[in-house]
């Protein structure tokens, strides 16, 4: 029988309440996710990833923030003041790859997600659901979104402890880890780690990775309000370290939608300042809300 590691309730935080692109406010300011059915601003879905970082850690070491994948379908929001607890399924000895799992205290399923160690991955847990993705038919919002379509240029971005992240992330990574769920050593002290600066936490990469997003010009057509269904982080050649400078490079890898939403699937990967050498990639899922464009045919939008 598989043991399972069981963490404690923690009562993640909502830092996204300011949070705006394209002139407008996103899902997550609290009048905007009531507009569209929702009873508040979620809290951003990989604030939880940092729950299950301590145990990726005991399990596979410091490897686990040189070569770790956690690929995560989330599955229900979380709000301010609700608490979560996580799973992970201890591996076998010499296994690199687990799955992993989040609660709300009620028992409401927030994420499922697999863990695993590289360089040979196996099949990710999103990989798997790309393989069954609907076809987009008719897309309105992007519809001139092109599987293979690349960001316009590289982009050059860091993570300073005390930068503003822009609007897409209205905070500093130091404000983060004044609230982050599990702080770790390696986030606050470089001699913790054997990589000479302190480490990007993993729920803070997808921070860095979309902070210079719009500047690929993608062809989202505005005003619309979209939010992360799927989010895969992958180390290469990591971890990402605060106050390295990192190249960026962007590609639509599918299109896919249902009855609600219509969503991108972009893979950035992340290289070292000379933007030779790989050292992580991302995978978002932006689910983009039909109701939340004004133009969206009306006969088209669910009742």
């Amino acid at each position: 029988m598989t043991e399972i590691i069981k963490g404690p309730l923690r009562a993640p935080a909502q830092m996204l309440q300011e949070q705006s692109y394209d002139g407008h406010k996103s899902l997550h300011d609290d009048a905007e996710a009531e507009r569209l059915g929702i009873k508040a601003g979620p809290i951003e879905g990989p604030t939880h990833f940092s729950q299950f970082v301590p145990y990726l850690v005991e399990i596979w070491g410091n490897a686990w923030h040189e070569r770790g994948c956690f690929s995560s379908h989330f599955l229900n929001m979380v709000f301010e003041g609700e608490k979560v607890r996580v799973e992970v399924d201890r591996p076998a000895p010499g296994a690199t790859r687990t799955l992993c799992r989040a609660f709300k205290e009620d028992g409401t399923p927030v994420l499922e997600a697999s863990a695993s160690i590289g360089p040979d991955h196996g099949e990710t847990l999103l990989e798997g659901r790309m393989k069954k993705l609907r076809p987009a038919e008719n897309l309105v919002i992007l519809t001139d979104m092109k599987v293979g379509l690349k960001g316009v240029a590289d982009e050059t971005v860091t993570m300073g402890p005390d930068q503003h992240m822009g609007g897409l992330y209205p905070f500093t990574l130091n404000d983060k880890l004044k609230v982050i769920t599990e702080p770790m050593d390696v986030y606050t002290d470089a001699a913790a780690g054997a990589w000479g600066k302190t480490i990007v936490p993993l729920e803070m990469v997808s921070v860095l990775g979309n902070y210079s997003s719009r500047t690929a010009k993608f062809p989202v057509k505005q005003p619309a309000i979209g939010l992360f269904a799927d989010l895969e982080v992958r180390m290469v050649n990591g971890p990402l370290l605060v106050g390295e400078t990192y190249i960026l490079r962007r590609e639509v890898v599918a299109l896919s939608e249902s009855r609600r939403v219509e969503n991108y699937w972009i893979r950035t990967k992340f290289f070292d300042k000379t933007g030779t050498t790989q050292i992580a990639e991302m995978l978002l899922n932006h689910g983009v809300m039909k109701a939340s464009y004004p133009h969206y045919p009306a006969d088209r939008l669910p009742a």
